[in-house]
């Protein structure tokens, strides 16, 4: 999981509520280097606009600096904050737009002058103060996969705030993903924290996936501006995908498609059935800690807790596929666990070190309900017509 550091070289400050952003636009019309106005210097002269407008209040540092002529070119811009530091920016190739290349930062005041030279050989200046917003609370992101991680076919792309996100579209809008080769995949949010990205199918072995938070700036809604952005590069590994059934007590293994192991298993008695649909791998354990009083069962009431070796989490309700040695005269005959993948210790250890985040395993016949989409990576278990509709947006 991967979090950046704060933006915002100019000195992003924390403060109170901010005034509502004031955006506006400075225009002088000048006919000598002094400034100051007069009247229109006619065609030929060097007409210079400053956006955001002088006396702005509460900008948003997301949006850039401009400065723009017409009439003729863009000869200097120095932006400075109140310690006198320069914005850093840069001028087109043609001379008419100069435009700001590092974001602003929160609570500051910043001062532009810049200065053009028209048709007409006349030089002209126009400058322009302006304060940026001072955000109520500021929100910051989560990426998993991690940077420069290998993932599994199934894996979501989850991106988790710290605080609620009230404008999803702001959020949605500020993250950008690119994927080599290109793959079709939507937005869905599970609640004010919690937004995913997936393909419409299974990713493909190899594809290399760039996701890019861009939230530093954003109002993201209700007085929340972004933190800092995050970055991070992932890379498809090869297609493992586990079946396991309880109608055989087997688990079949395959990758990239050719089937690599059988294993004897046994999953969730019936008093305490296996989620039935497509888990997907979110992280592993050699040794791990199982408690029942995690989803209510009172140790008074048949309860444990126990260490289990060799422990690979498929779903954030508490199954796992693990090693399970006093069950091995059950494995292959008949379900036993509390929901569980069990099976031998060496064969746990073997899908242990084959098993990566995003790797799927799909359970059948277990005689309990289906996986909800919501549960751990149970992404894939929600119809793509119901996924495309974005959810708690």
């Amino acid at each position: 999981m991967v979090q950046s550091a704060v933006r915002g070289g100019n000195g992003p400050l924390r403060g109170s509520l901010g005034v509502a952003a004031m955006w506006g636009v400075l225009t002088v019309l000048i006919a000598a280097c002094t400034g100051g106005g007069g009247p229109d210097p006619g065609p030929g002269s060097v007409r210079l606009v400053i956006l955001p407008a002088d006396q702005a209040a509460g900008v948003e540092p997301d949006k850039p600096v401009t400065v723009s002529a017409t009439g003729g070119r863009l000869t200097e811009v120095v932006v400075t904050n109140p310690e006198g530091k320069r914005v850093a920016g840069e001028i087109s190739p043609d001379g008419r737009r100069w435009t700001s290349t590092e974001p602003l930062g929160y609570g500051r005041g910043y001062t532009v002058r810049a200065t053009g030279t028209g048709i007409d050989g006349r030089t002209a200046t126009a400058t322009s103060s302006f304060t940026t917003v001072k955000p109520d609370k500021q929100a910051s992101v989560w990426i998993n996969p991690g940077d420069n991680e290998v993932i599994g076919i199934g894996h979501p792309l989850a991106f988790t705030f710290d605080t609620p996100v009230t404008d999803k579209a702001a959020a949605e809008r500020a993250i950008r993903i690119e994927t080599v080769p290109t793959v079709e995949g939507a937005f869905h949010w599970f609640n004010d924290k919690e937004l995913r990205w997936r393909p419409r199918e299974f990713w493909k072995p190899g594809t290399k996936i760039t996701i890019s938070a861009d939230v530093y700036g954003r109002n993201l809604g209700g007085g929340v501006f972004g933190q800092s952005d995050v970055r991070a590069t992932a890379t498809v590994g090869d297609a493992v995908v586990a079946h396991a059934d309880g109608a055989t007590h087997q688990m079949t293994v395959e990758v990239n498609g050719r089937e690599v192991r059988t294993i004897p298993i046994s999953l969730g008695r019936p008093a305490f059935p296996s989620n039935n649909g497509i888990h997907v791998v979110s992280d592993k354990g050699e040794n791990v800690v199982m408690d029942s009083m995690t989803f209510g069962l009172a140790y008074s009431a048949g309860g444990y807790r126990t260490t289990v070796q060799w422990a690979t989490r498929i779903s954030n309700g508490g199954e796992y596929v693990h090693a399970a040695p006093w069950s091995v005269g059950e494995q292959g005959y008949s379900n036993v666990s509390h929901g569980c993948i069990n099976m031998s210790t060496e064969a746990a250890r073997w899908f242990f070190g084959l098993a990566k985040p995003g790797d799927v395993v799909i359970i059948t016949n277990s005689g309990g309900p289906e996986l909800q989409p919501w549960d751990g990576w149970g992404d894939w278990q929600m119809p793509w017509e119901q996924w495309i509709r974005g959810g708690d947006r």
